[in-house]
């Protein structure tokens, strides 16, 4: 059965494919990151949908795979009796439509190649109607509507409803596929040349690679998650998904299964820094300017998390038909999160766009009175219980995170007033928020007795967004009470060498069964803080083991089981790769490579 960790991401920056270390594309939603799969074996088995090409008679795993340098572009290798071949994929720049691309190259030898091809339109419970047309297969079931172009013969027949092809490739000899996607009620867009589809992506890829400020140590691990934010942008809104995928599980077999194919305001000031430190302003400006738009409107409806395009209603529900991966039940889609309240958002909201000032971004028209209205309905609402930013489903509570984000988005008002006088507010009232919070927060989210701050008033559970204290300016990173929660979180949620979001097993604020793995981006986040509380050498150790837990095309999930040896979570997960590059440029920034 396969790994999380063996599939490898391509994708056209609207949406994205997961392949498989045997040759099979599991899993690619189309035409957007958000919309309903047509291959779905990721979630179920074969007959949910896949593509595989592989040698005939493979039925394990390539013998080598990688991304050609600076790229999406995914080389999968076979050696066999018969000889060596190597096999291509991407999904080259849209203009028209969607387009996955496979070449099949010989390597040496002569090798007999078979492809099997199963289109399952609606999350793998659509059978289409398949016909020829101009010597090309097309595929239809409702709105949706593929043509298949191939080089090598290809029959279909009802066996399983697939389409298959057997053909052999010599040394030097190369054929292609192309797989388009359109609406079913449309012409057929225009076909891409795949060989030119393949030279351009690389160049392209390549170049734009290339623009990474970052020279410091472990820069292919750096460009690699930078590539990967890229390819989880939305190109046409600039909104960045947190995953490629939805219901991959945090506990093998569990249900803390989510669907993650939606924009995180959580996501948006680590993004923002990684993109901006690293010199892709234009793609910081554009998070940023999606960040606005989809938060536009009644402060008081400020969501957690938002569409691509900005949409808010992202309704929750299940598929049963398919068993899930590893059996992790339920698969679903979309996301019931986003109704919580989240009043750490505010903050987030607050600190993106002050880093964006100061990045140099240009500003856009009511952006600051935007923020304004936000502090405003913070001054009155801060004392409400919320959900956290963790999304738990068993009450609100006084979240400290929460709490500490509220300070932020004070502070980063009063800070906006002071360094910009052209700007109007009350900034006497903002700094009173500010001080009130502060107070607030260390009266009642500390805990003198074990010298840390707790996960909310009250409490004794940590939690490991305690860890960005320092990062925000709560608090110097000298400060004992920091240096406190920093050794408290180390040692009780460690978690094999890593760290836990927070304590799942009983723990009542959770309101889930089962657990979970140690979340990656928290930690980084540890590193960071190790490093900041002068710990430099042990932030950098651990920096090297969160490395190695990338697979073997440099791809994070969310979260690692240190016992299983195993990652878990939606894959690629950018809050991860987000981390890896903020954690590589707090740690080397400042470092020649060598």
């Amino acid at each position: 059965m396969p790994r999380i960790e063996d599939y490898a991401l391509i994708g056209d920056e609207q949406t994205a494919a997961l392949v498989g270390k045997d040759g099979s594309v599991d899993w690619l939603c189309l035409p957007r990151f958000d919309s309903a799969a047509c291959f779905a074996r990721l979630l179920g088995d074969e007959e949910n949908g896949h593509w595989r090409i592989a040698p005939k008679g493979a039925d394990g795993e390539c013998t080598r795979r990688a991304y050609r340098p600076g790229t999406l572009v995914l080389d999968t290798e076979w050696e066999t009796d018969e000889g060596a071949i190597r096999v291509t994929d991407l999904m080259p720049q849209r203009h028209q439509a969607p387009d996955l691309v496979r070449i099949v190259e010989g390597l040496s030898g002569r090798v007999t190649v078979r492809s099997t091809l199963r289109l399952r339109f609606d999350y793998g419970s659509v059978v289409p109607w398949v016909r020829r047309s101009d010597g090309h297969r097309v595929a239809v079931a409702g709105p949706d509507s593929t043509w298949l172009r191939s080089e090598p013969p290809v029959r279909t027949w009802g066996e399983h409803f697939g389409t298959y092809s057997e053909f052999t490739v010599e040394e030097g000899e190369k054929v292609a596929f192309v797989l388009t996607w359109h609406p079913s009620h449309e012409p057929r867009p225009a076909l891409v040349d795949p060989y030119e589809a393949l030279e351009s992506s690389v160049a392209d890829w390549q170049a734009w690679a290339a623009c990474c400020r970052y020279d410091g140590p472990h820069r292919d691990a750096v460009v690699r998650s930078l590539i990967t934010l890229k390819a989880l942008t939305y190109r046409p809104t600039g909104g960045i998904v947190a995953a490629a995928t939805t219901s991959l599980p945090e506990e093998l077999g569990g249900v803390r299964n989510w669907d993650y194919r939606y924009c995180w305001l959580r996501d948006s000031t680590l993004a923002l820094s990684a993109l901006a430190s690293c010199g892709y302003l234009e793609e910081a400006e554009a998070w940023r300017d999606w960040l606005l738009r989809a938060v536009a409107g009644d402060p008081a409806d400020l969501q957690i998390m938002y569409g691509l395009a900005g949409e808010r209603r992202l309704p929750e529900y299940e598929l049963p038909w398919l068993s899930g991966f590893a059996g992790s039940k339920p698969v679903r889609i979309g996301n019931e999160a986003v109704k919580q309240l989240q009043l750490d958002v505010y903050g987030e909201v607050m600190d993106s766009l002050s880093l964006a000032r100061r990045a140099g971004l240009p500003a856009k028209p009511h952006m600051w009175s935007l923020q304004s209205v936000l502090l405003n309905f913070l001054r009155s609402s801060w004392r409400q219980p919320d959900e956290g930013l963790w999304e738990v489903r068993g009450g609100r509570r006084d979240f400290v995170h929460s709490k500490v984000m509220v300070w932020v988005a004070a502070d980063r008002a009063v800070r906006a007033l002071e360094a910009y006088p052209k700007l109007s507010g009350d900034v006497d009232a903002w700094r009173a928020l500010r001080d009130e919070v502060h107070g607030e927060v260390c009266e009642k989210g500390y805990d003198a007795e074990r010298n840390t701050f707790t996960q909310y008033y009250g409490s004794r559970e940590l939690d490991a967004s305690l860890l960005l204290i320092p990062r925000v300016g709560f608090l110097p990173p000298d400060d004992p009470r920091v240096v406190g929660t920093v050794d408290a979180i180390r040692a009780e949620l460690n978690h094999g060498g890593f760290v836990r979001r927070y304590s799942v097993e009983g723990t009542p604020v959770d309101g889930l069964p089962g657990g979970e793995g140690a979340f990656l981006a928290c930690s980084f986040w540890l590193a960071d803080a190790l490093h900041m509380t002068g710990r430099t050498k042990e932030a950098r150790d651990l920096f090297e083991r969160l490395l190695a837990l990338t697979n073997d095309v440099g791809l994070l999930a969310e979260e690692y089981d240190p016992v299983a040896g195993v990652q878990l979570g939606n894959f690629p997960q950018a809050f991860s790769h987000i981390g890896l590059v903020n954690t590589a440029l707090a740690l080397f920034g400042g470092e020649e490579a060598g």
